[in-house]
């Protein structure tokens, strides 16, 4: 399989290789971008890992050609490619693997040679657009169980060890960031709203994300009262991959962007309560998939739009979603 430049995304394809596995006792290899390597690893159904020799957004031709002659000897009976780009298809039509499935996109005619194409009316969600590579053209679309990463407990007991982190009060992990962009970005300020509510009420609060969200994290601490701030712990930046998957299994409550560790969130432990926060983008098309996940997001005119920044400059989307009214679902949910 040729896997995605996102981690949500990443997760996403999970029940797509479990289908694989159980359908066809399929041995699943996974080529996919070097950071995608732990959340691969939680992944039993993974046979082996191939990294992608170029990064996201760069052709790199002769990289992806070499690679493709090396993969020859692998024997490959069939290739799917996720992503819907034209220089996704080439390392697998350079390595003459004889079956190759994808989805129309970017003129692949002869890349692929069983090549999809999309109705989204058919497929409305992304993980129902994976899971239907598994089958035939016409086929029923399997049942799609929600994407499931396996979690070690001395892992997770490793991880809170390494970050001096104890569970004496209810944890709440926030994940204020987006690679996509600032459109699908909750404001700092009721991150910090939200954050000092639940401090006061007798929770420990947990800012996860990586480097690119440390200033994000930071504006929220800061508007934290002087009392509340011991009670917030920062680690934007401060942790590897591995080891915020393994935190994200711990916090009895989760409130997140659309981004990559939602649906990491989701993944570890969809029996805990997981809101996820939609404005510019679609709640229909990328929903965390856990049980026990809710949807807080007010519909607009404008959205959702998939920009990366507001296109109408008012960010209204993501504005209209008040702290206060977050709060007033969570006691009506009862997670508080």
């Amino acid at each position: 399989m040729i896997g995605p430049a996102w981690v949500g995304d990443m997760v996403l394809s999970q029940p797509l290789l479990a289908q694989l596995v159980q359908q066809d006792g399929a041995v699943v290899d996974v080529l996919a971008p070097a950071w995608s390597r732990p959340v691969l690893q939680r992944m039993p159904e993974v046979s082996q890992i191939w990294e992608m020799p170029v990064g996201h957004g760069r052709f790199g031709l002769a990289e992806r050609w070499r690679l493709g002659v090396a993969l020859r000897s692998q024997s490959y009976d069939q290739a799917i490619v996720l992503p819907n780009s034209w220089k996704s298809a080439l390392i697998p039509w350079v390595a003459q693997i004889p079956w190759r499935t994808g989805w129309r996109g970017e003129w692949r005619y002869g890349l692929l040679n069983d090549l999809r194409v999309l109705d989204p009316l058919v497929y409305p969600r992304m993980v129902d657009r994976f899971m239907a590579l598994a089958v035939a053209i016409g086929d029923p679309l399997p049942v799609c169980p929600p994407p499931q990463l396996r979690i070690r407990a001395d892992q997770v007991e490793r991880a809170l060890a390494v970050h001096a982190l104890q569970r004496t009060r209810p944890v709440v992990a926030l994940c204020p960031g987006a690679e996509f962009g600032p459109s699908k970005q909750w404001p700092p300020a009721y991150f910090a709203a939200l954050s000092q509510a639940l401090i006061e009420r007798g929770w420990v609060v947990w800012i996860l994300g990586s480097a690119n969200d440390r200033q994000v994290a930071a504006t929220i601490e800061t508007a934290l009262s002087q009392a509340a701030r011991e009670f917030c712990h920062n680690l934007c930046g401060l942790t590897t991959l591995e080891q915020v998957m393994d935190l994200l299994q711990c916090p009895d409550l989760v409130v997140s962007n659309d981004s990559g560790l939602m649906h990491v969130a989701a993944a570890v432990a969809p029996e805990r309560r997981l809101w996820a926060l939609y404005g510019s983008t679609s709640p229909v098309f990328t929903p965390p998939l856990a049980k026990a996940a809710r949807i807080f997001s007010k519909p607009l005119a404008c959205s959702p739009c998939f920009a990366r920044t507001c296109p109408l400059k008012h960010h209204a989307c993501m504005r209209d979603l008040l702290p206060t009214d977050l709060l007033q679902r969570m006691h009506q949910e009862g997670d508080l």
